[in-house]
């Protein structure tokens, strides 16, 4: 502590005017004389081990400078127009859930069974198996087939359409079949 306390009171002075200088105020200039203070008392063995303090001291105050210019960014203030709430905009396969009565209506009741209890009840696919006497890949198989009849029949149903990336991108709500 005694090296820290020599290099401190030798060379504070100096560092101060480097760092008042340098900052954009002498309040930021005494924040950072601050901080490289307290990066030499955290430094294993103070500065006792240095060959040069000074140099030390330097360094972590150029360093420390140099990361607050990094970290300065311009910022403009947004007009008002832009600083509005933006309006909830439903992604398009958000809004299948309209074709979904249809289409549920329309599948077989065993894969209406599965599809109801599993993905909008949530039940396990565990419980459905023990419910049903099954053993639980033959539930699984039995819930991945009818997920697979149930995008079948959405796309046909709802004439749902996809992007290039395999997304939906529009489809036609159609009442339940009579």
């Amino acid at each position: 502590m005694r090296c820290l306390t020599d290099a401190w009171n030798a060379h504070e002075t100096e560092l101060r005017r480097f760092l008042h200088h340098r900052a954009k105020s002498e309040a930021e200039g005494d924040d950072l004389l601050q901080e490289v203070f307290l990066r030499a008392m955290r430094r294993p063995n103070g500065l006792c081990s240095l060959d040069s303090p000074r140099a030390w001291l330097f360094h972590a105050a150029r360093n420390l400078l140099i990361d607050r210019l990094r970290l300065a960014k311009d910022q403009v203030p947004l007009p008002e127009e832009l600083a509005a709430e933006p309006e909830a905009v439903l992604a398009p396969v958000d809004g299948l859930a309209q074709c979904l009565p249809r289409v549920l209506a329309e599948l077989a009741p065993e894969d209406r069974e599965a599809i109801t209890l599993c993905d909008l009840e949530g039940m396990s696919q565990k419980d459905y198996a023990a419910r049903l006497g099954l053993s639980l890949p033959g539930a699984k198989s039995r819930v991945q087939r009818a997920r697979l009849r149930l995008k079948a029949r959405l796309t046909e149903a709802c004439q749902v359409k996809f992007d290039d990336g395999g997304e939906v991108c529009c489809f036609v709500v159609r009442p339940p079949a009579a």
